[in-house]
């Protein structure tokens, strides 16, 4: 193991020991979640397809001071996204208003952005969005505290949630890449089985020809399929939330 995977993995296990918030998930699981980052237009248009046929629904993240662009994930969302997928029963939540790394930002900053993404989101919408997902996937130790009182919080550090959830931090595995990338996934969804926990996965684009940090319909179909037919309950971020009782403070300290 090298030095620098050595000092990534004593960051990482020191991010997930401060500032938690831990709820009990029981015997709720297993459950798969569906979410999506910068919230590219192919995420909703092909992705969310996917699932509302199969029962299911997706948890969004936008980043509002992004929408109505052209980047290399595509078209990003529109307020008739926001609002479309809002009436469908998708979850939406923020990634900040500019996509701020809390790395590359001060605190203080970087808190103004979070404000700022969930207060346009509700002008936007009329409704109060609290489901947040670390720009880039960058955690602090300053972040997460700050964060501590909003409904969840996303990572992209792997893994499975549970027997305790993290609400502050929570784990979610990558969907990157074509069908032959299925095995992971398969892979997870089984792992996940076997530990009755919560799993969540996470991509940017879904279309045939994706971005980096996107992936096919086909493979996104599969991790879909292959979570409904495992017997999983796929729900969103917040649903999930509803039935742990996960009940945030105000969000007054950002």
């Amino acid at each position: 193991m090298t030095l620098r995977s050595l000092l990534s993995a004593a960051n990482r296990k020191l991010l997930c020991s401060v500032y938690s918030r831990r709820v009990p998930l029981l015997d709720r699981g297993p459950i798969v979640s569906f979410g999506f980052d910068d919230f590219p237009r192919s995420a909703y248009h092909v992705a969310g397809g996917i699932l509302e046929s199969c029962g299911a629904r997706g948890t969004y993240y936008a980043a509002p001071g992004l929408m109505n662009v052209s980047n290399g994930l595509g078209d990003i969302c529109t307020v008739d996204d926001l609002q479309s997928l809002l009436s469908k029963g998708h979850e939406l939540g923020t990634q900040t208003y500019l996509h701020s790394s809390c790395r590359e930002v001060s605190l203080s900053d970087f808190k103004r952005d979070v404000r700022d993404g969930i207060q346009a989101l509700e002008r936007l919408t009329g409704h109060h969005h609290r489901g947040f997902a670390y720009p880039y996937g960058h955690v602090t130790v300053g972040a997460k505290k700050a964060l501590r009182d909003l409904a969840s919080v996303r990572s992209i550090f792997p893994g499975i949630n549970g027997p305790e959830v993290d609400l502050n931090l929570l784990l979610a595995n990558r969907i990157y890449g074509d069908i032959e990338g299925a095995q992971p996934i398969r892979d997870l969804i089984a792992e996940n089985m076997r530990q009755k926990g919560w799993l969540i996965f996470y991509t940017h684009d879904v279309r045939p020809k994706p971005s980096q940090y996107g992936c096919t319909p086909a493979l996104f179909e599969l991790a879909v399929s292959e979570s409904v037919k495992s017997g999983s309950r796929v729900l969103t971020i917040d649903q999930v939330l509803g039935e742990i009782g996960g009940l945030p403070a105000l969000d007054h300290h950002l």
